[in-house]
């Protein structure tokens, strides 16, 4: 068992050994290894919140969970179960804290009382044909285009032509683009439970995401990060969100979700559409399972 003094001394550790050797879930079974991993993850984002605020696992309570699930929720796509997921794991968190006398209340269980898994998946969105081809336009070059218009379009290419997620956009270096040859692509380095995989571009991004590979190496020697911000190495998730949101806007699409999950969905659901099966369409996901590619097929039938 877990020392209170190792969750003080290293809490990443900590978690890992326990969630490794003694963690179990509903069922009373170890997590899978793929389970474990997720699970690291988010602990290390939960813990990441605290530190940034200096509270230690022992001390914060709900305040400090309605905060931290205020600021990460716009990174949540509605009718999935992200919150759900973070409050149970909190709840085991705080569980076996109490156990071993680093914490003596649980936060986390009144707000498991008020949550329930979803009664069905939600319907996923995308963007219809029609106006993916408007994107796809949209993402063309143009002469009048500044410094910060031309990494809009490269970044809402990228997202359209690969299906890769926000985070494999927002941690991309330069030499990850091969728009060159006859099989232009874009490598996906590993990253927490999914290994490392190729994707094709599809062909109506590799003038717009050339350029941008261009751009960026005359800017420096060395491998580059692809869509750095102002400020930092890594494109902020708010003003990755704010890119594809005012793209979608400016094509006249309006929806609940403006997110890059949308580009996410839409380029799965085309390459259904040209008759790929759904597991080839999860492998070029990265997905283990193929519960997205079925959920998209089924909108191919409505």
């Amino acid at each position: 068992m877990t020392t209170p003094g190792s969750w003080k001394q290293s809490p990443a550790r900590a978690y890992a050994q326990w969630q490794q050797r003694e963690a179990l879930g509903a069922d009373r079974r170890p997590f899978s290894a793929r389970s474990i991993v997720q699970h690291r993850a988010m602990f290390e984002r939960f813990h990441r919140y605290l530190a940034g605020r200096n509270v230690s696992l022992g001390r914060f309570g709900s305040d400090h969970l309605e905060s931290f699930f205020a600021e990460i929720s716009q990174g949540f796509q509605p009718g999935t179960t992200t919150r759900l997921r973070y409050i149970k794991l909190i709840d085991r968190l705080c569980r076996h804290l109490i156990e071993i006398g680093v914490r003596h209340s649980n936060p986390a269980f009144e707000l498991l009382q008020f949550e329930a898994w979803p009664d069905s998946e939600p319907v996923p969105l995308f963007l219809p044909p029609e106006v993916d081809v408007r994107l796809q336009r949209w993402v063309k070059p143009s002469a009048r285009d500044d410094a910060l218009a031309r990494r809009a379009r490269a970044v809402v290419a990228l997202l359209l032509a690969t299906g890769i997620t926000a985070a494999e956009l927002r941690y991309a270096h330069v030499s990850a683009l091969h728009t060159r040859g006859v099989r232009p692509f874009f490598h996906v380095d590993a990253r927490g439970s999914k290994d490392a995989r190729t994707v094709g571009l599809d062909p109506f991004a590799i003038v717009t995401l050339g350029g941008w590979q261009t751009e960026r190496m005359a800017q420096a020697d060395g491998d580059l990060p692809l869509f750095p911000s102002e400020r930092t190495d890594v494109l902020p998730m708010r003003t990755l969100h704010r890119i594809v949101s005012n793209a979608l806007q400016e094509i006249g699409f309006e929806a609940p979700d403006m997110s890059p999950r949308v580009l996410r969905n839409t380029y799965a659901r085309r390459h259904l559409l040209r008759g790929r099966s759904n597991e080839d369409v999860s492998q070029m996901l990265g997905l283990a399972s193929q519960r997205t590619a079925v959920r998209l097929r089924q909108t191919l039938e409505t």
